[in-house]
């Protein structure tokens, strides 16, 4: 980067003590908190300005960039048909549109999608939902519910337009186009109709963002009249509802990050009573589905620690009625089901890879799909069909493109049925391989690599992503806008780190609560791998991370900050003991299954204090560092990013530039329209080639 062309900002240090278990700690920028506070406002925006005068010099690499993304994307497009009752279900996108159009066709007997044109209309389609039409007027846009009503004549549908994901829902008159005058503010994720066709549950969020509350609204009348059907008063546990596969129950799920219980009610009686599946119980996770007379159950209960798949009937539901449906493996991670009339898919993990087995109901018999790579991901991605013979998956690799397959479940064959268009794409040019990081305590680490063919392994320049939360699976996927990385040379690897599930539950477990440092460590041993097998060299990489991965970039880069060329950290949880002992703030109480506990635990508070970021800069030279937060953000909190780069800027005995830049109009998803999406990315990217030396 050029010399700076003035000083950073700098917010007036006001010290605040911050007192847990005897213990102080003194927090310099508590104030940046204020987000009613005109200087908290002016500091962002003079943020942002500096960013952008640092950055100016890379303008030209982010339009080259912005137009090498858009090379590789297919602008007109449009999504794989999905049959649900009378019509095909589908998605457009337009050149020069910034959303999604929702679109639908009649339907005849034949469960083989139409093959349509992107660029025309046919004469029957339907428009349901233009996002870019609704969005007009707005910044910012995003749908939160789209739920079709069982007789295909309404769409209930919820949008967001500041990124602060709380929803106001509207009902609309598929036949006229036309909104209902029903309205309903402040809703969240979650909802379901009944069969009726004018009952519609949804859900809301409490002060702290938990959506703790379900409600039943009956079309025509006014919100004001909506029904409160169930309140969630643990504060650590999530609500949620959808509509069973097959149609004929409602199912409200209520859980923690361990712990669960499922309520249901026939579709067919929405003012009914609901009934409980079964009671919770600590550290029991269990989730529902119906199927001929049926729930299906997929749980951990009896310590079965990666779950298996069981059965109840529906007049006596609970676990002392569970029966096995597949046989347990202790060794296979159970992730989940679609559930049709005639088989059951079921997703699972084993062996750091994603699969899928099918269970045919009439005979019991199960097999598993075959892949052609040896390191790639595979989902089911679902058919609202209940009655369909085939079941769809989505495949990719990092060197393949998103592929949507139906597959033939009594002919056992694979239809491929769309693999995402890349233009001036050869995949040819490009390897993918598995590597294992031994970590610190012995613990190999998986590490998926892509990169060109002809790039020479000599120690050259890298990007290296982790997250390692929640049990979420950072699979190995294709990304277009990762081919301008790859064609200067750099190679891309995800280090699948302790704390997602890759591995398994036992991987998650052994990065959570007080063994949380073990994801840190695990990210460390797989830059330090990369560097012993020559795929690159200290000081030539670039970490990224965000959210719970921003936290793992300010923990790694506080501890070797020697590694690494830059660091990128969006929307990063980097002040996590702060808010974790705040229970006021959202999602707070939920997360304590996760990190643990400090205002109750002294020892889960010095595990805490040990990693956090923010309280750990150092007197070091820091690397290049790209901050980013939304200031609508429910999630991680935008005073996070803004008070970490200050007291980074503090601290550092380097000159290297630490910046932020702050969405001003959105959240935790940065900004809505892809076109905005692809001008971010393309300037992430520059910092990324810039802090490599290859701007």
């Amino acid at each position: 980067m050029t010399t700076q062309t003035r000083l950073a900002p700098v917010a007036p240090q006001r010290p605040t003590t911050l007192t847990a278990h005897g213990d102080d700690r003194v927090d310099e920028w508590y104030w940046l908190r204020e987000k009613d506070n005109p200087e908290v406002i002016a500091h962002l925006e003079a943020e942002n300005s500096f960013t952008d005068e640092v950055t100016a010099h890379t303008k030209a690499l982010q339009d080259t960039l912005f137009e090498e993304i858009r090379s590789h994307i297919v602008e007109t497009d449009l999504s794989v048909p999905t049959r649900r009752g009378d019509y095909w279900y589908y998605g457009r996108t337009i050149e020069g549109k910034p959303y999604g159009v929702s679109c639908r066709l009649p339907a005849s007997g034949d469960r083989t999608p139409p093959v349509l044109d992107a660029r025309t209309s046919d004469p029957a389609e339907q428009v349901m939902l233009d996002s870019n039409a609704e969005a007009e007027g707005h910044d910012y846009f995003a749908l939160g519910v789209f739920a079709i009503s069982p007789d295909s004549r309404l769409l209930a549908w919820a949008s967001d337009v500041n990124g602060s994901e709380v929803y106001t829902l509207r009902f609309r008159d598929l036949e006229s186009g036309k909104d209902l005058d029903d309205e309903v503010v402040g809703v969240y994720y979650g909802a379901a109709w009944a069969s009726d066709n004018a009952t519609f549950f949804y859900t809301k969020p409490d002060s702290a963002m938990r959506p703790h509350q379900l409600w039943r609204h009956t079309l025509g009348t006014p919100a004001a009249d909506d029904v409160l059907v169930f309140e969630e008063a643990d504060e650590s546990f999530f609500l949620g509802v959808q509509r069973s596969k097959d149609g004929e129950m409602l199912l409200m799920g209520l859980g923690s990050k361990v712990t669960s219980e499922c309520h249901f009610l026939r579709a067919d009686d929405p003012a009914g009573q609901w009934q409980v599946v079964a009671p919770r119980r600590q550290d029991v996770e269990y989730d529902v589905d119906h199927q001929g007379g049926r729930f299906l159950i997929v749980t951990n209960d009896g310590g079965r620690q990666n779950f298996a798949l069981v059965q109840a009937p529906i007049d006596t539901p609970g676990p002392e009625h569970w029966t096995e449906v597949v046989p347990y493996d202790e060794t296979v991670r159970l992730l989940g089901i679609d559930v049709a009339r005639d088989h059951i898919a079921i997703q699972e993990r084993a062996e750091g890879l994603t699969r899928i087995r099918l269970l045919t109901v009439a005979d019991g018999a199960l097999h598993t799909i075959d892949q052609p790579e040896k390191a790639y991901t595979l989902g089911l991605s679902g058919t609202p069909d209940y009655d369909s013979p085939l079941i769809r998956y989505t495949y990719t690799s990092m060197v393949t493109p998103a592929s949507v397959y139906d597959y033939d479940v009594a002919g056992r064959e694979p239809l491929l049925r769309k693999r995402q268009p890349v233009p001036a794409y050869d995949a040819e040019l490009y390897a993918t391989e598995r590597t294992w990081a031994p970590a610190a305590d012995g613990t190999l680490v998986p590490v998926t690599l892509v990169a060109r063919k002809d790039r020479p392994r000599d120690g050259g320049p890298c990007l290296l992503y982790g997250y390692g939360s929640y049990e979420a699976s950072m699979d190995p996927t294709f990304s277009s806008t990762r081919l301008s990385l790859l064609d200067r040379g750099v190679v891309f690897a995800i280090a699948h780190i302790r704390g997602g599930g890759e591995m398994g539950r036992q991987w998650y477990d052994d990065g959570k609560l007080a063994r949380k440092p073990n994801t840190f460590s695990d990210f460390t041993a797989a830059a330090e791998h990369l560097i012993a097998e020559k795929w690159t060299s200290t000081g030539r990489i670039v970490a990224r991370g965000g959210s719970a991965g921003g936290l793992l970039m300010g923990a790694v880069v506080n501890a070797r900050p020697d590694l690494y060329a830059g660091i990128v950290a969006q929307v990063p949880f980097v002040d996590a003991l702060t808010t974790i002992l705040d229970p006021s703030l959202p999602l707070t109480v939920m997360e304590w299954e996760e990190w643990g506990n400090p205002v109750a635990s002294k020892e889960i508070y010095g595990v805490m204090k040990g990693y956090a970021p923010y309280d750990n800069v150092s007197a070091q030279p820091y690397p290049r560092i790209l901050a980013t937060a939304g200031l609508n953000d429910p999630r991680v909190s935008y005073w996070e990013p803004a008070k970490w780069v200050q007291r980074l800027r503090e601290r550092t005995t380097g000159s290297e530039p630490i910046l932020l830049k702050t969405e001003m109009g959105a959240g935790h998803g940065g900004p809505s329209g892809r076109y905005d999406a692809w001008h971010e990315e393309a300037f992430t990217l520059a910092f990324a080639l810039d802090s490599l030396g290859l701007a």
